[in-house]
């Protein structure tokens, strides 16, 4: 694995290139000590490819997200983001994010939420497609 002096290099590479600079930490793993402890090297890949994987871990340190993409696909930072934002929401409220959420998108009221609790909580109400599967305005979006 390479030092961190690469990655600091590399991270000048991408500002001059890209138009923006990093805004995260950067952790260099000579031993490998950590990446196998994570899973974050795939089985068959090249020992000096860079590592695919992302982590969100929240303040708890809980592991919220794993996501680890092929050496030849660049990371999608859009899809990030979504989903750090659907985690801030659905930590903040009793919903969840339904497939393909945008901010400002509808959420479903978890099932576990009484239609009772319901009503207090999102007393604009919602769209019940089935008990389950109650559809309400994204909490706290004006």
């Amino acid at each position: 694995m390479d030092p961190i002096e690469d990655h600091h290099a590399w991270a000048g590479d991408i500002e001059d290139t890209q138009g923006h600079g990093l805004n995260f930490p950067l952790l260099a793993d000579a031993d490998r000590k950590v990446s196998d402890l994570y899973d974050m090297i795939h089985p068959n890949a090249n020992d000096t490819l860079t590592v695919r994987s992302v982590f969100i871990i929240d303040p708890a340190k809980k592991v919220r997200l794993t996501l680890t993409y092929p050496a030849s696909t660049g990371r999608n930072f859009d899809e990030i983001l979504r989903v750090l934002d659907s985690l801030q929401l659905t930590d903040g409220y009793k919903v969840a994010t339904p497939v393909n959420w945008n901010q400002g998108d509808r959420c479903i009221i978890v099932p576990a939420v009484s239609n009772d609790e319901a009503k207090t909580l999102f007393p604009e109400g919602w769209d019940e497609q089935r008990p389950y599967l109650r559809f309400v305005k994204q909490p706290g979006k004006k």
